[in-house]
């Protein structure tokens, strides 16, 4: 990998990780429902532009509704509930949580695509769920905190598992670009009656507006170009490693900016989760020792 692709990759990283922090100082004064329309709708108008551009706005029409069901498996849904989590928990917590999407990615293909799981992806699988207890045990040791955030959390990944055997089984080879600007689009429809009913009664302050469209166009709008433009020059599989990068990025700029402070069962938890990821998407193997021949 070329050193200005790890650069993108760390760029990359810092922004979704950023997001969490994002979310958890807008979130309280916008509501849950108006930030994910805000960040949507900007989204949108940051990636619409591009897609005109390569005059591949007739395929969203084409697939429309395989693209509003993408929309809000991977957008509307997981946005609400990670807005939510981000209430109770910790922006280091939730990007842990995040890092869990590609172990639902292979429940969900196996199960409805028919995709194998080796017997590594298996026990990492079992790693990577330990490791989710472990959290949420020392969660639900906190008196104030239940486990209904933690659960809203893997509800998210769950939605991003399901959305992404969505696309393989009914968008492969459509554009992603097509995809991410039709699914953050279809996304701001469905929600825009939601955030109206759940207006705030006092206009946000300015620290929240200014998290509000940070999330939307770096966090959502930037960061999906920039990973699919990655995508594009070093494939899917290396690209999918920023989900081992967000949860240190989340836990760096929530401690550096929210001054949060992570417990060494949270660390414990975490590293087992990316362990769990690891194995489960191939990043990690059980080395295999050929015999030398004389």
């Amino acid at each position: 990998m070329a050193v200005k692709h790890v650069i993108a990759l760390l760029v990359l990283a810092g922004i979704w990780g950023a997001s969490f922090i994002f979310m958890r100082v807008a979130a309280p004064e916008f509501g849950i429902y108006v930030l994910v329309a805000i960040r949507t709708l900007l989204a949108t108008a940051v990636l619409l532009p591009l897609l005109l551009l390569t005059g591949s706005v007739k395929d969203i029409k084409q697939h429309w509704l395989a693209i509003m069901l993408v929309g809000l498996a991977n957008t509307a849904i997981p946005f609400v509930l990670f807005n939510y989590s981000s209430l109770h928990l910790e922006a280091g917590v939730n990007a842990i949580l995040n890092a869990t999407a590609p172990m639902f990615g292979a429940i969900v293909a196996w199960s409805w695509l028919g995709d194998k799981l080796s017997k590594s992806a298996i026990v990492g699988l079992f790693i990577g769920f330990v490791g989710v207890s472990v959290i949420s045990q020392q969660k639900l040791g906190e008196d104030e905190i239940s486990f209904l955030p933690i659960l809203t959390a893997l509800l998210a990944t769950l939605g991003y598992g399901i959305a992404a055997s969505m696309m393989k089984k009914w968008l492969q080879g459509v554009k992603p670009l097509v995809v991410a600007t039709g699914s953050q689009a279809m996304a701001t429809v469905v929600l825009a009656p939601f955030a109206l009913a759940t207006l705030p009664d006092a206009m946000p302050s300015t620290n929240a507006w200014f998290s509000a469209v940070a999330l939307a166009i770096a966090g959502t709008g930037i960061a999906y170009i920039l990973y699919f433009k990655l995508i594009a020059d070093i494939g899917p599989a290396k690209a999918i490693t920023v989900a081992y990068l967000v949860p240190l990025f989340g836990i760096i700029w929530g401690v550096v900016f929210l001054q949060e402070l992570l417990s060494a069962q949270t660390i414990v938890g975490g590293s087992m989760i990316l362990l769990g990821v690891a194995l489960t998407t191939g990043v990690a193997k059980k080395p295999r020792f050929k015999a030398k021949r004389g």
